[in-house]
């Protein structure tokens, strides 16, 4: 390594060049790239891998509209499009099914204002959702592609079929990353072991188990917990860079064609996986007593999905599931360089995109550390974030 390289450990001390925090889809995209390229890589987890908001059961892969075209719409087309080559690589290197499939979504238009919107928005993706090689539409029609999906009553108006849209199983795509990972020697996971204590100064890890590791550079991306991890290591905020907001899904069991597209109506999701396996998510609980009960919100989240595709009308519910998403006060994702802390990285504040997304803000975080550029929006920048929040 180069003089004055980040990933540089100190002196005579074991260690790794890069310690990721947290195994969620983060974190495991960012030792995965990382450790391609040659660097020795430890991820730790404090309980499993897939234990947070990841280890969930939706998996929709959904872009901003295409109106008002900006960095961030900008940034997360790329990301959704680059997605399918490195899922695909992914997918072929460990021959695990990640269950990804480019579905599209579909929209429903309710009010005549949607429609009209919407005309706009076709108009609008003609220019924006376009690469050199190809282009995703977004069409308005007046009835479903497919009959009964949504019902005809949900959509007085048309509906939208968005062709860019599409949908992973969160549990595969994990399961795969970590295969992918314990095929490299460079790789070292270990799970049920968490960070106690960060010293940046030292470049020294301290773990919940007793032990401590060097480190040339850390990546937090331990969701929630990040936001927490971050205080010590400052400045002094007004509020804090992130919370955690609750959310609850639903995995039913009905005999459709798992090609079929996403649904999305009102912040209702409901998205076919294979095997005969459908999510309905989710809801965003800013406040809640248990985080990972479930109760009469889900129970009216199901309702609504069955009332708009009358198919799942007697689908049984297989799993319930609740779990707390990581948002960053920006509420964008934060990611890159602490500014107090060069060989400190944050992958955090994914929220509901962190699938779509992860693999681009990885590849980013990792060229910093590099000595490259920062390749990301500016509101994703920590600076931005910690200016959001306040700094005292």
């Amino acid at each position: 390594m180069a003089n004055g390289d980040s990933r540089v450990k100190a002196a005579g001390q074991p260690g790794v060049d890069l310690l990721v925090v947290g195994g969620g889809v983060m974190g495991l995209w960012t030792a995965l790239l990382a450790a391609r390229e040659g660097l020795s890589v430890v991820l730790i987890e404090k309980r499993r891998i897939g234990a947070g908001a990841s280890g969930g059961v939706l998996g929709a892969l959904m872009a901003h509209l295409p109106d008002r075209w900006n960095a961030k719409k900008a940034f997360q087309f790329d990301a959704l499009v680059s997605l399918e080559g490195e899922i695909a690589a992914l997918e072929a290197e460990t021959g695990l099914s990640t269950g990804y499939r480019r579905s599209g979504r579909l929209m429903p238009l309710q009010k005549p204002h949607n429609r009209e919107r919407a005309l706009g928005h076709a108009q609008d993706a003609l220019s924006a959702w376009r690469t050199p090689e190809r282009s995703f539409a977004f069409e308005v029609l007046d009835a479903a592609p497919v009959s009964g999906w949504p019902a005809v009553e949900a959509m007085p108006y048309g509906i939208v079929h968005d062709r860019l849209a599409g949908r992973v199983a969160p549990r595969l795509l994990l399961a795969a990353l970590k295969a992918a990972l314990g095929r490299m020697a460079n790789v070292t996971i270990r799970e049920g072991t968490g960070l106690a204590a960060l010293d940046p100064a030292a470049g020294r890890a301290h773990l919940d188990d007793g032990t401590s590791l060097a480190f040339g550079t850390c990546v937090l991306a331990a969701g929630v917990q990040t936001f927490d991890l971050l205080t010590p290591l400052g400045p002094k905020l007004a509020r804090p860079a992130g919370s955690a907001v609750k959310g609850q899904a639903a995995l039913l069991k009905a005999d459709l064609d798992p090609a079929l597209p996403v649904i999305f109506a009102d912040g209702l999701y409901i998205v076919p996986h294979e095997d005969g396996l459908v999510a309905i998510g989710s809801t965003s609980e800013n406040q809640f007593v248990d985080p990972h009960r479930t109760d009469g919100l889900l129970d009216t989240l199901i309702e609504r999905a069955r009332a708009m595709a009358p198919v799942l009308a007697d689908a049984p519910v297989v799993e319930r599931w609740a779990g707390l998403r990581p948002r960053a006060v920006g509420p964008d994702p934060m990611v890159g360089r602490h500014p107090d802390h060069r060989n400190v990285s944050l992958m955090a504040g994914g929220f509901k995109v962190s699938f779509g997304i992860a693999h681009r803000l990885a590849r980013a975080v990792l060229n910093e550390i590099e000595g490259g550029t920062l390749d990301v929006p500016p509101s994703f920048t920590v600076p931005a974030h910690f200016d959001e929040a306040g700094r005292v």
